[in-house]
């Protein structure tokens, strides 16, 4: 599904100088600040990063799956806060508004999505329902014109730049269920809403979540995604599923940097009287990890050209996601112990990347739940067929 192999390949070219010339150089300073610069987020805009999956109708490249992929290989490649600052509103922030919006609201926000004058986040984890997002207690009432909305989302990334909410709430409290759940598109500044302390996270500094706290917050009865209630949690499944080979594809490209980076301290570093490099146990950590990541990017390259081809692919992203996390943790595992204590100060930045990546494995679906996605599917294909 490359469209344009000419365009694709110089937006990917500028993407891999922009990540070299501006990212990889101000990784510390992120790092040390816990912000990104005004001035990189402002590249960005223009790059069209932000916009990256919405249509050229509404201001975007509308990129595949697989050139969304390709995007991310190179941004994962630098710290995975620049990806999660524009990769929220590409992804899931906006995915629910382009995959079942009617007509007048993507008129209204893809625009300003695609040019980051809007940045999206997905209000969709709540204190007690993660994995479990059909339990979701927040509660849309409608009364006229309007939805009154009460409940608190948690750890919603991107929550303190948020211009806009796709926000997951419950419509029907007959249906405790998927079904008496409806999804709304909720404005930043709406009365009602208030954005909570940002978290002290284990990693991912630059990379900002908080509480979004809904008290009697009355949303517009035409900002229900859809106009149709009762469809919140098939829209969140949608986007999940598609945010699921993203995610894994941000997996690879960071995967790829840690390694690279171990094989040029193994060549460089010595011990008695060569490079750790020609030692047999450290080059089996960087053979396992080499192969781990090309089948990574293997995976996420076929999942997405399914998915571009129409195809159900709740499983392989699902297979995506779990694989490419995991094996994220464990490239940045062997890592750490190729540098050795070196790895374990903060003096090469791998000690950084080691505490980031461990994110990937939670948020999306946990690597728990993909195991239980993967096997339920499994187990209702065999006993349709």
């Amino acid at each position: 599904m490359i469209r344009d192999p000419d365009t694709l390949n110089a937006l990917l070219d500028s993407v891999r100088r922009f990540v070299k010339e501006r990212l990889v150089p101000a990784e510390h300073l992120v790092a040390e600040t816990d912000e990104i610069p005004d001035d990189i987020v402002a590249d960005m805009k223009v790059m069209g990063l932000f916009g990256l999956t919405v249509p050229e109708a509404y201001g975007g490249p509308g990129v595949t799956m697989e050139e969304e992929s390709l995007v991310m290989f190179e941004m994962g490649r630098t710290s995975p806060a620049f990806r999660s600052l524009f990769g929220t509103t590409v992804g899931i922030g906006s995915q629910g508004i382009l995959i079942d919006g009617t007509p007048a609201q993507k008129d209204k926000y893809l625009p300003m999505l695609a040019s980051g004058d809007l940045i999206a986040s997905f209000a969709l984890t709540e204190p007690e329902a993660g994995s479990d997002a059909a339990s979701l207690r927040t509660t849309a009432r409608r009364e006229g014109d309007h939805y009154v909305v009460n409940g608190t989302k948690r750890f919603i990334t991107n929550a303190p730049h948020a211009g806009l909410f796709t926000l997951m709430a419950r419509t029907d409290p007959h249906n405790k269920g998927a079904g008496g759940v409806s999804a709304f598109i909720v404005e930043h500044g709406t009365p009602g809403i208030t954005i909570g302390k940002p978290d002290k996270k284990m990693g991912q500094r630059g990379a900002h979540t908080a509480d979004v706290i809904f008290d009697n917050c009355r949303v517009p009865a035409a900002n229900l995604i859809g106009g149709k209630e009762g469809m919140g949690f098939k829209t969140a499944m949608k986007v999940l599923e598609k945010g699921r080979i993203h995610i894994a594809a941000i997996c690879v490209g960071v995967a790829e940097r840690m390694l690279e980076d171990a094989l040029a301290y193994a060549i460089e570093r010595r011990q008695f009287g060569q490079p750790i490099a020609e030692f047999q146990l450290v080059q089996a950590m960087l053979a396992d990890s080499k192969v781990e990541t090309y089948a990574a990017r293997c995976m996420v390259i076929d999942a997405a050209r399914w998915r571009d081809n129409g195809e159900n692919v709740s499983t392989e992203a699902s297979c995506c996601k779990l694989f490419a996390s995991e094996m994220c943790g464990r490239v940045a595992d062997r890592a750490v112990q190729i540098f050795g204590g070196a790895g374990y100060v903060a003096d090469h930045g791998i000690e950084r990347f080691y505490l980031d990546v461990r994110l990937f494995r939670l948020y999306e679906g946990t690597s728990q739940i993909q195991q239980l996605v993967i096997a339920r599917n499994m187990i209702r294909e065999a006993t349709q067929a």
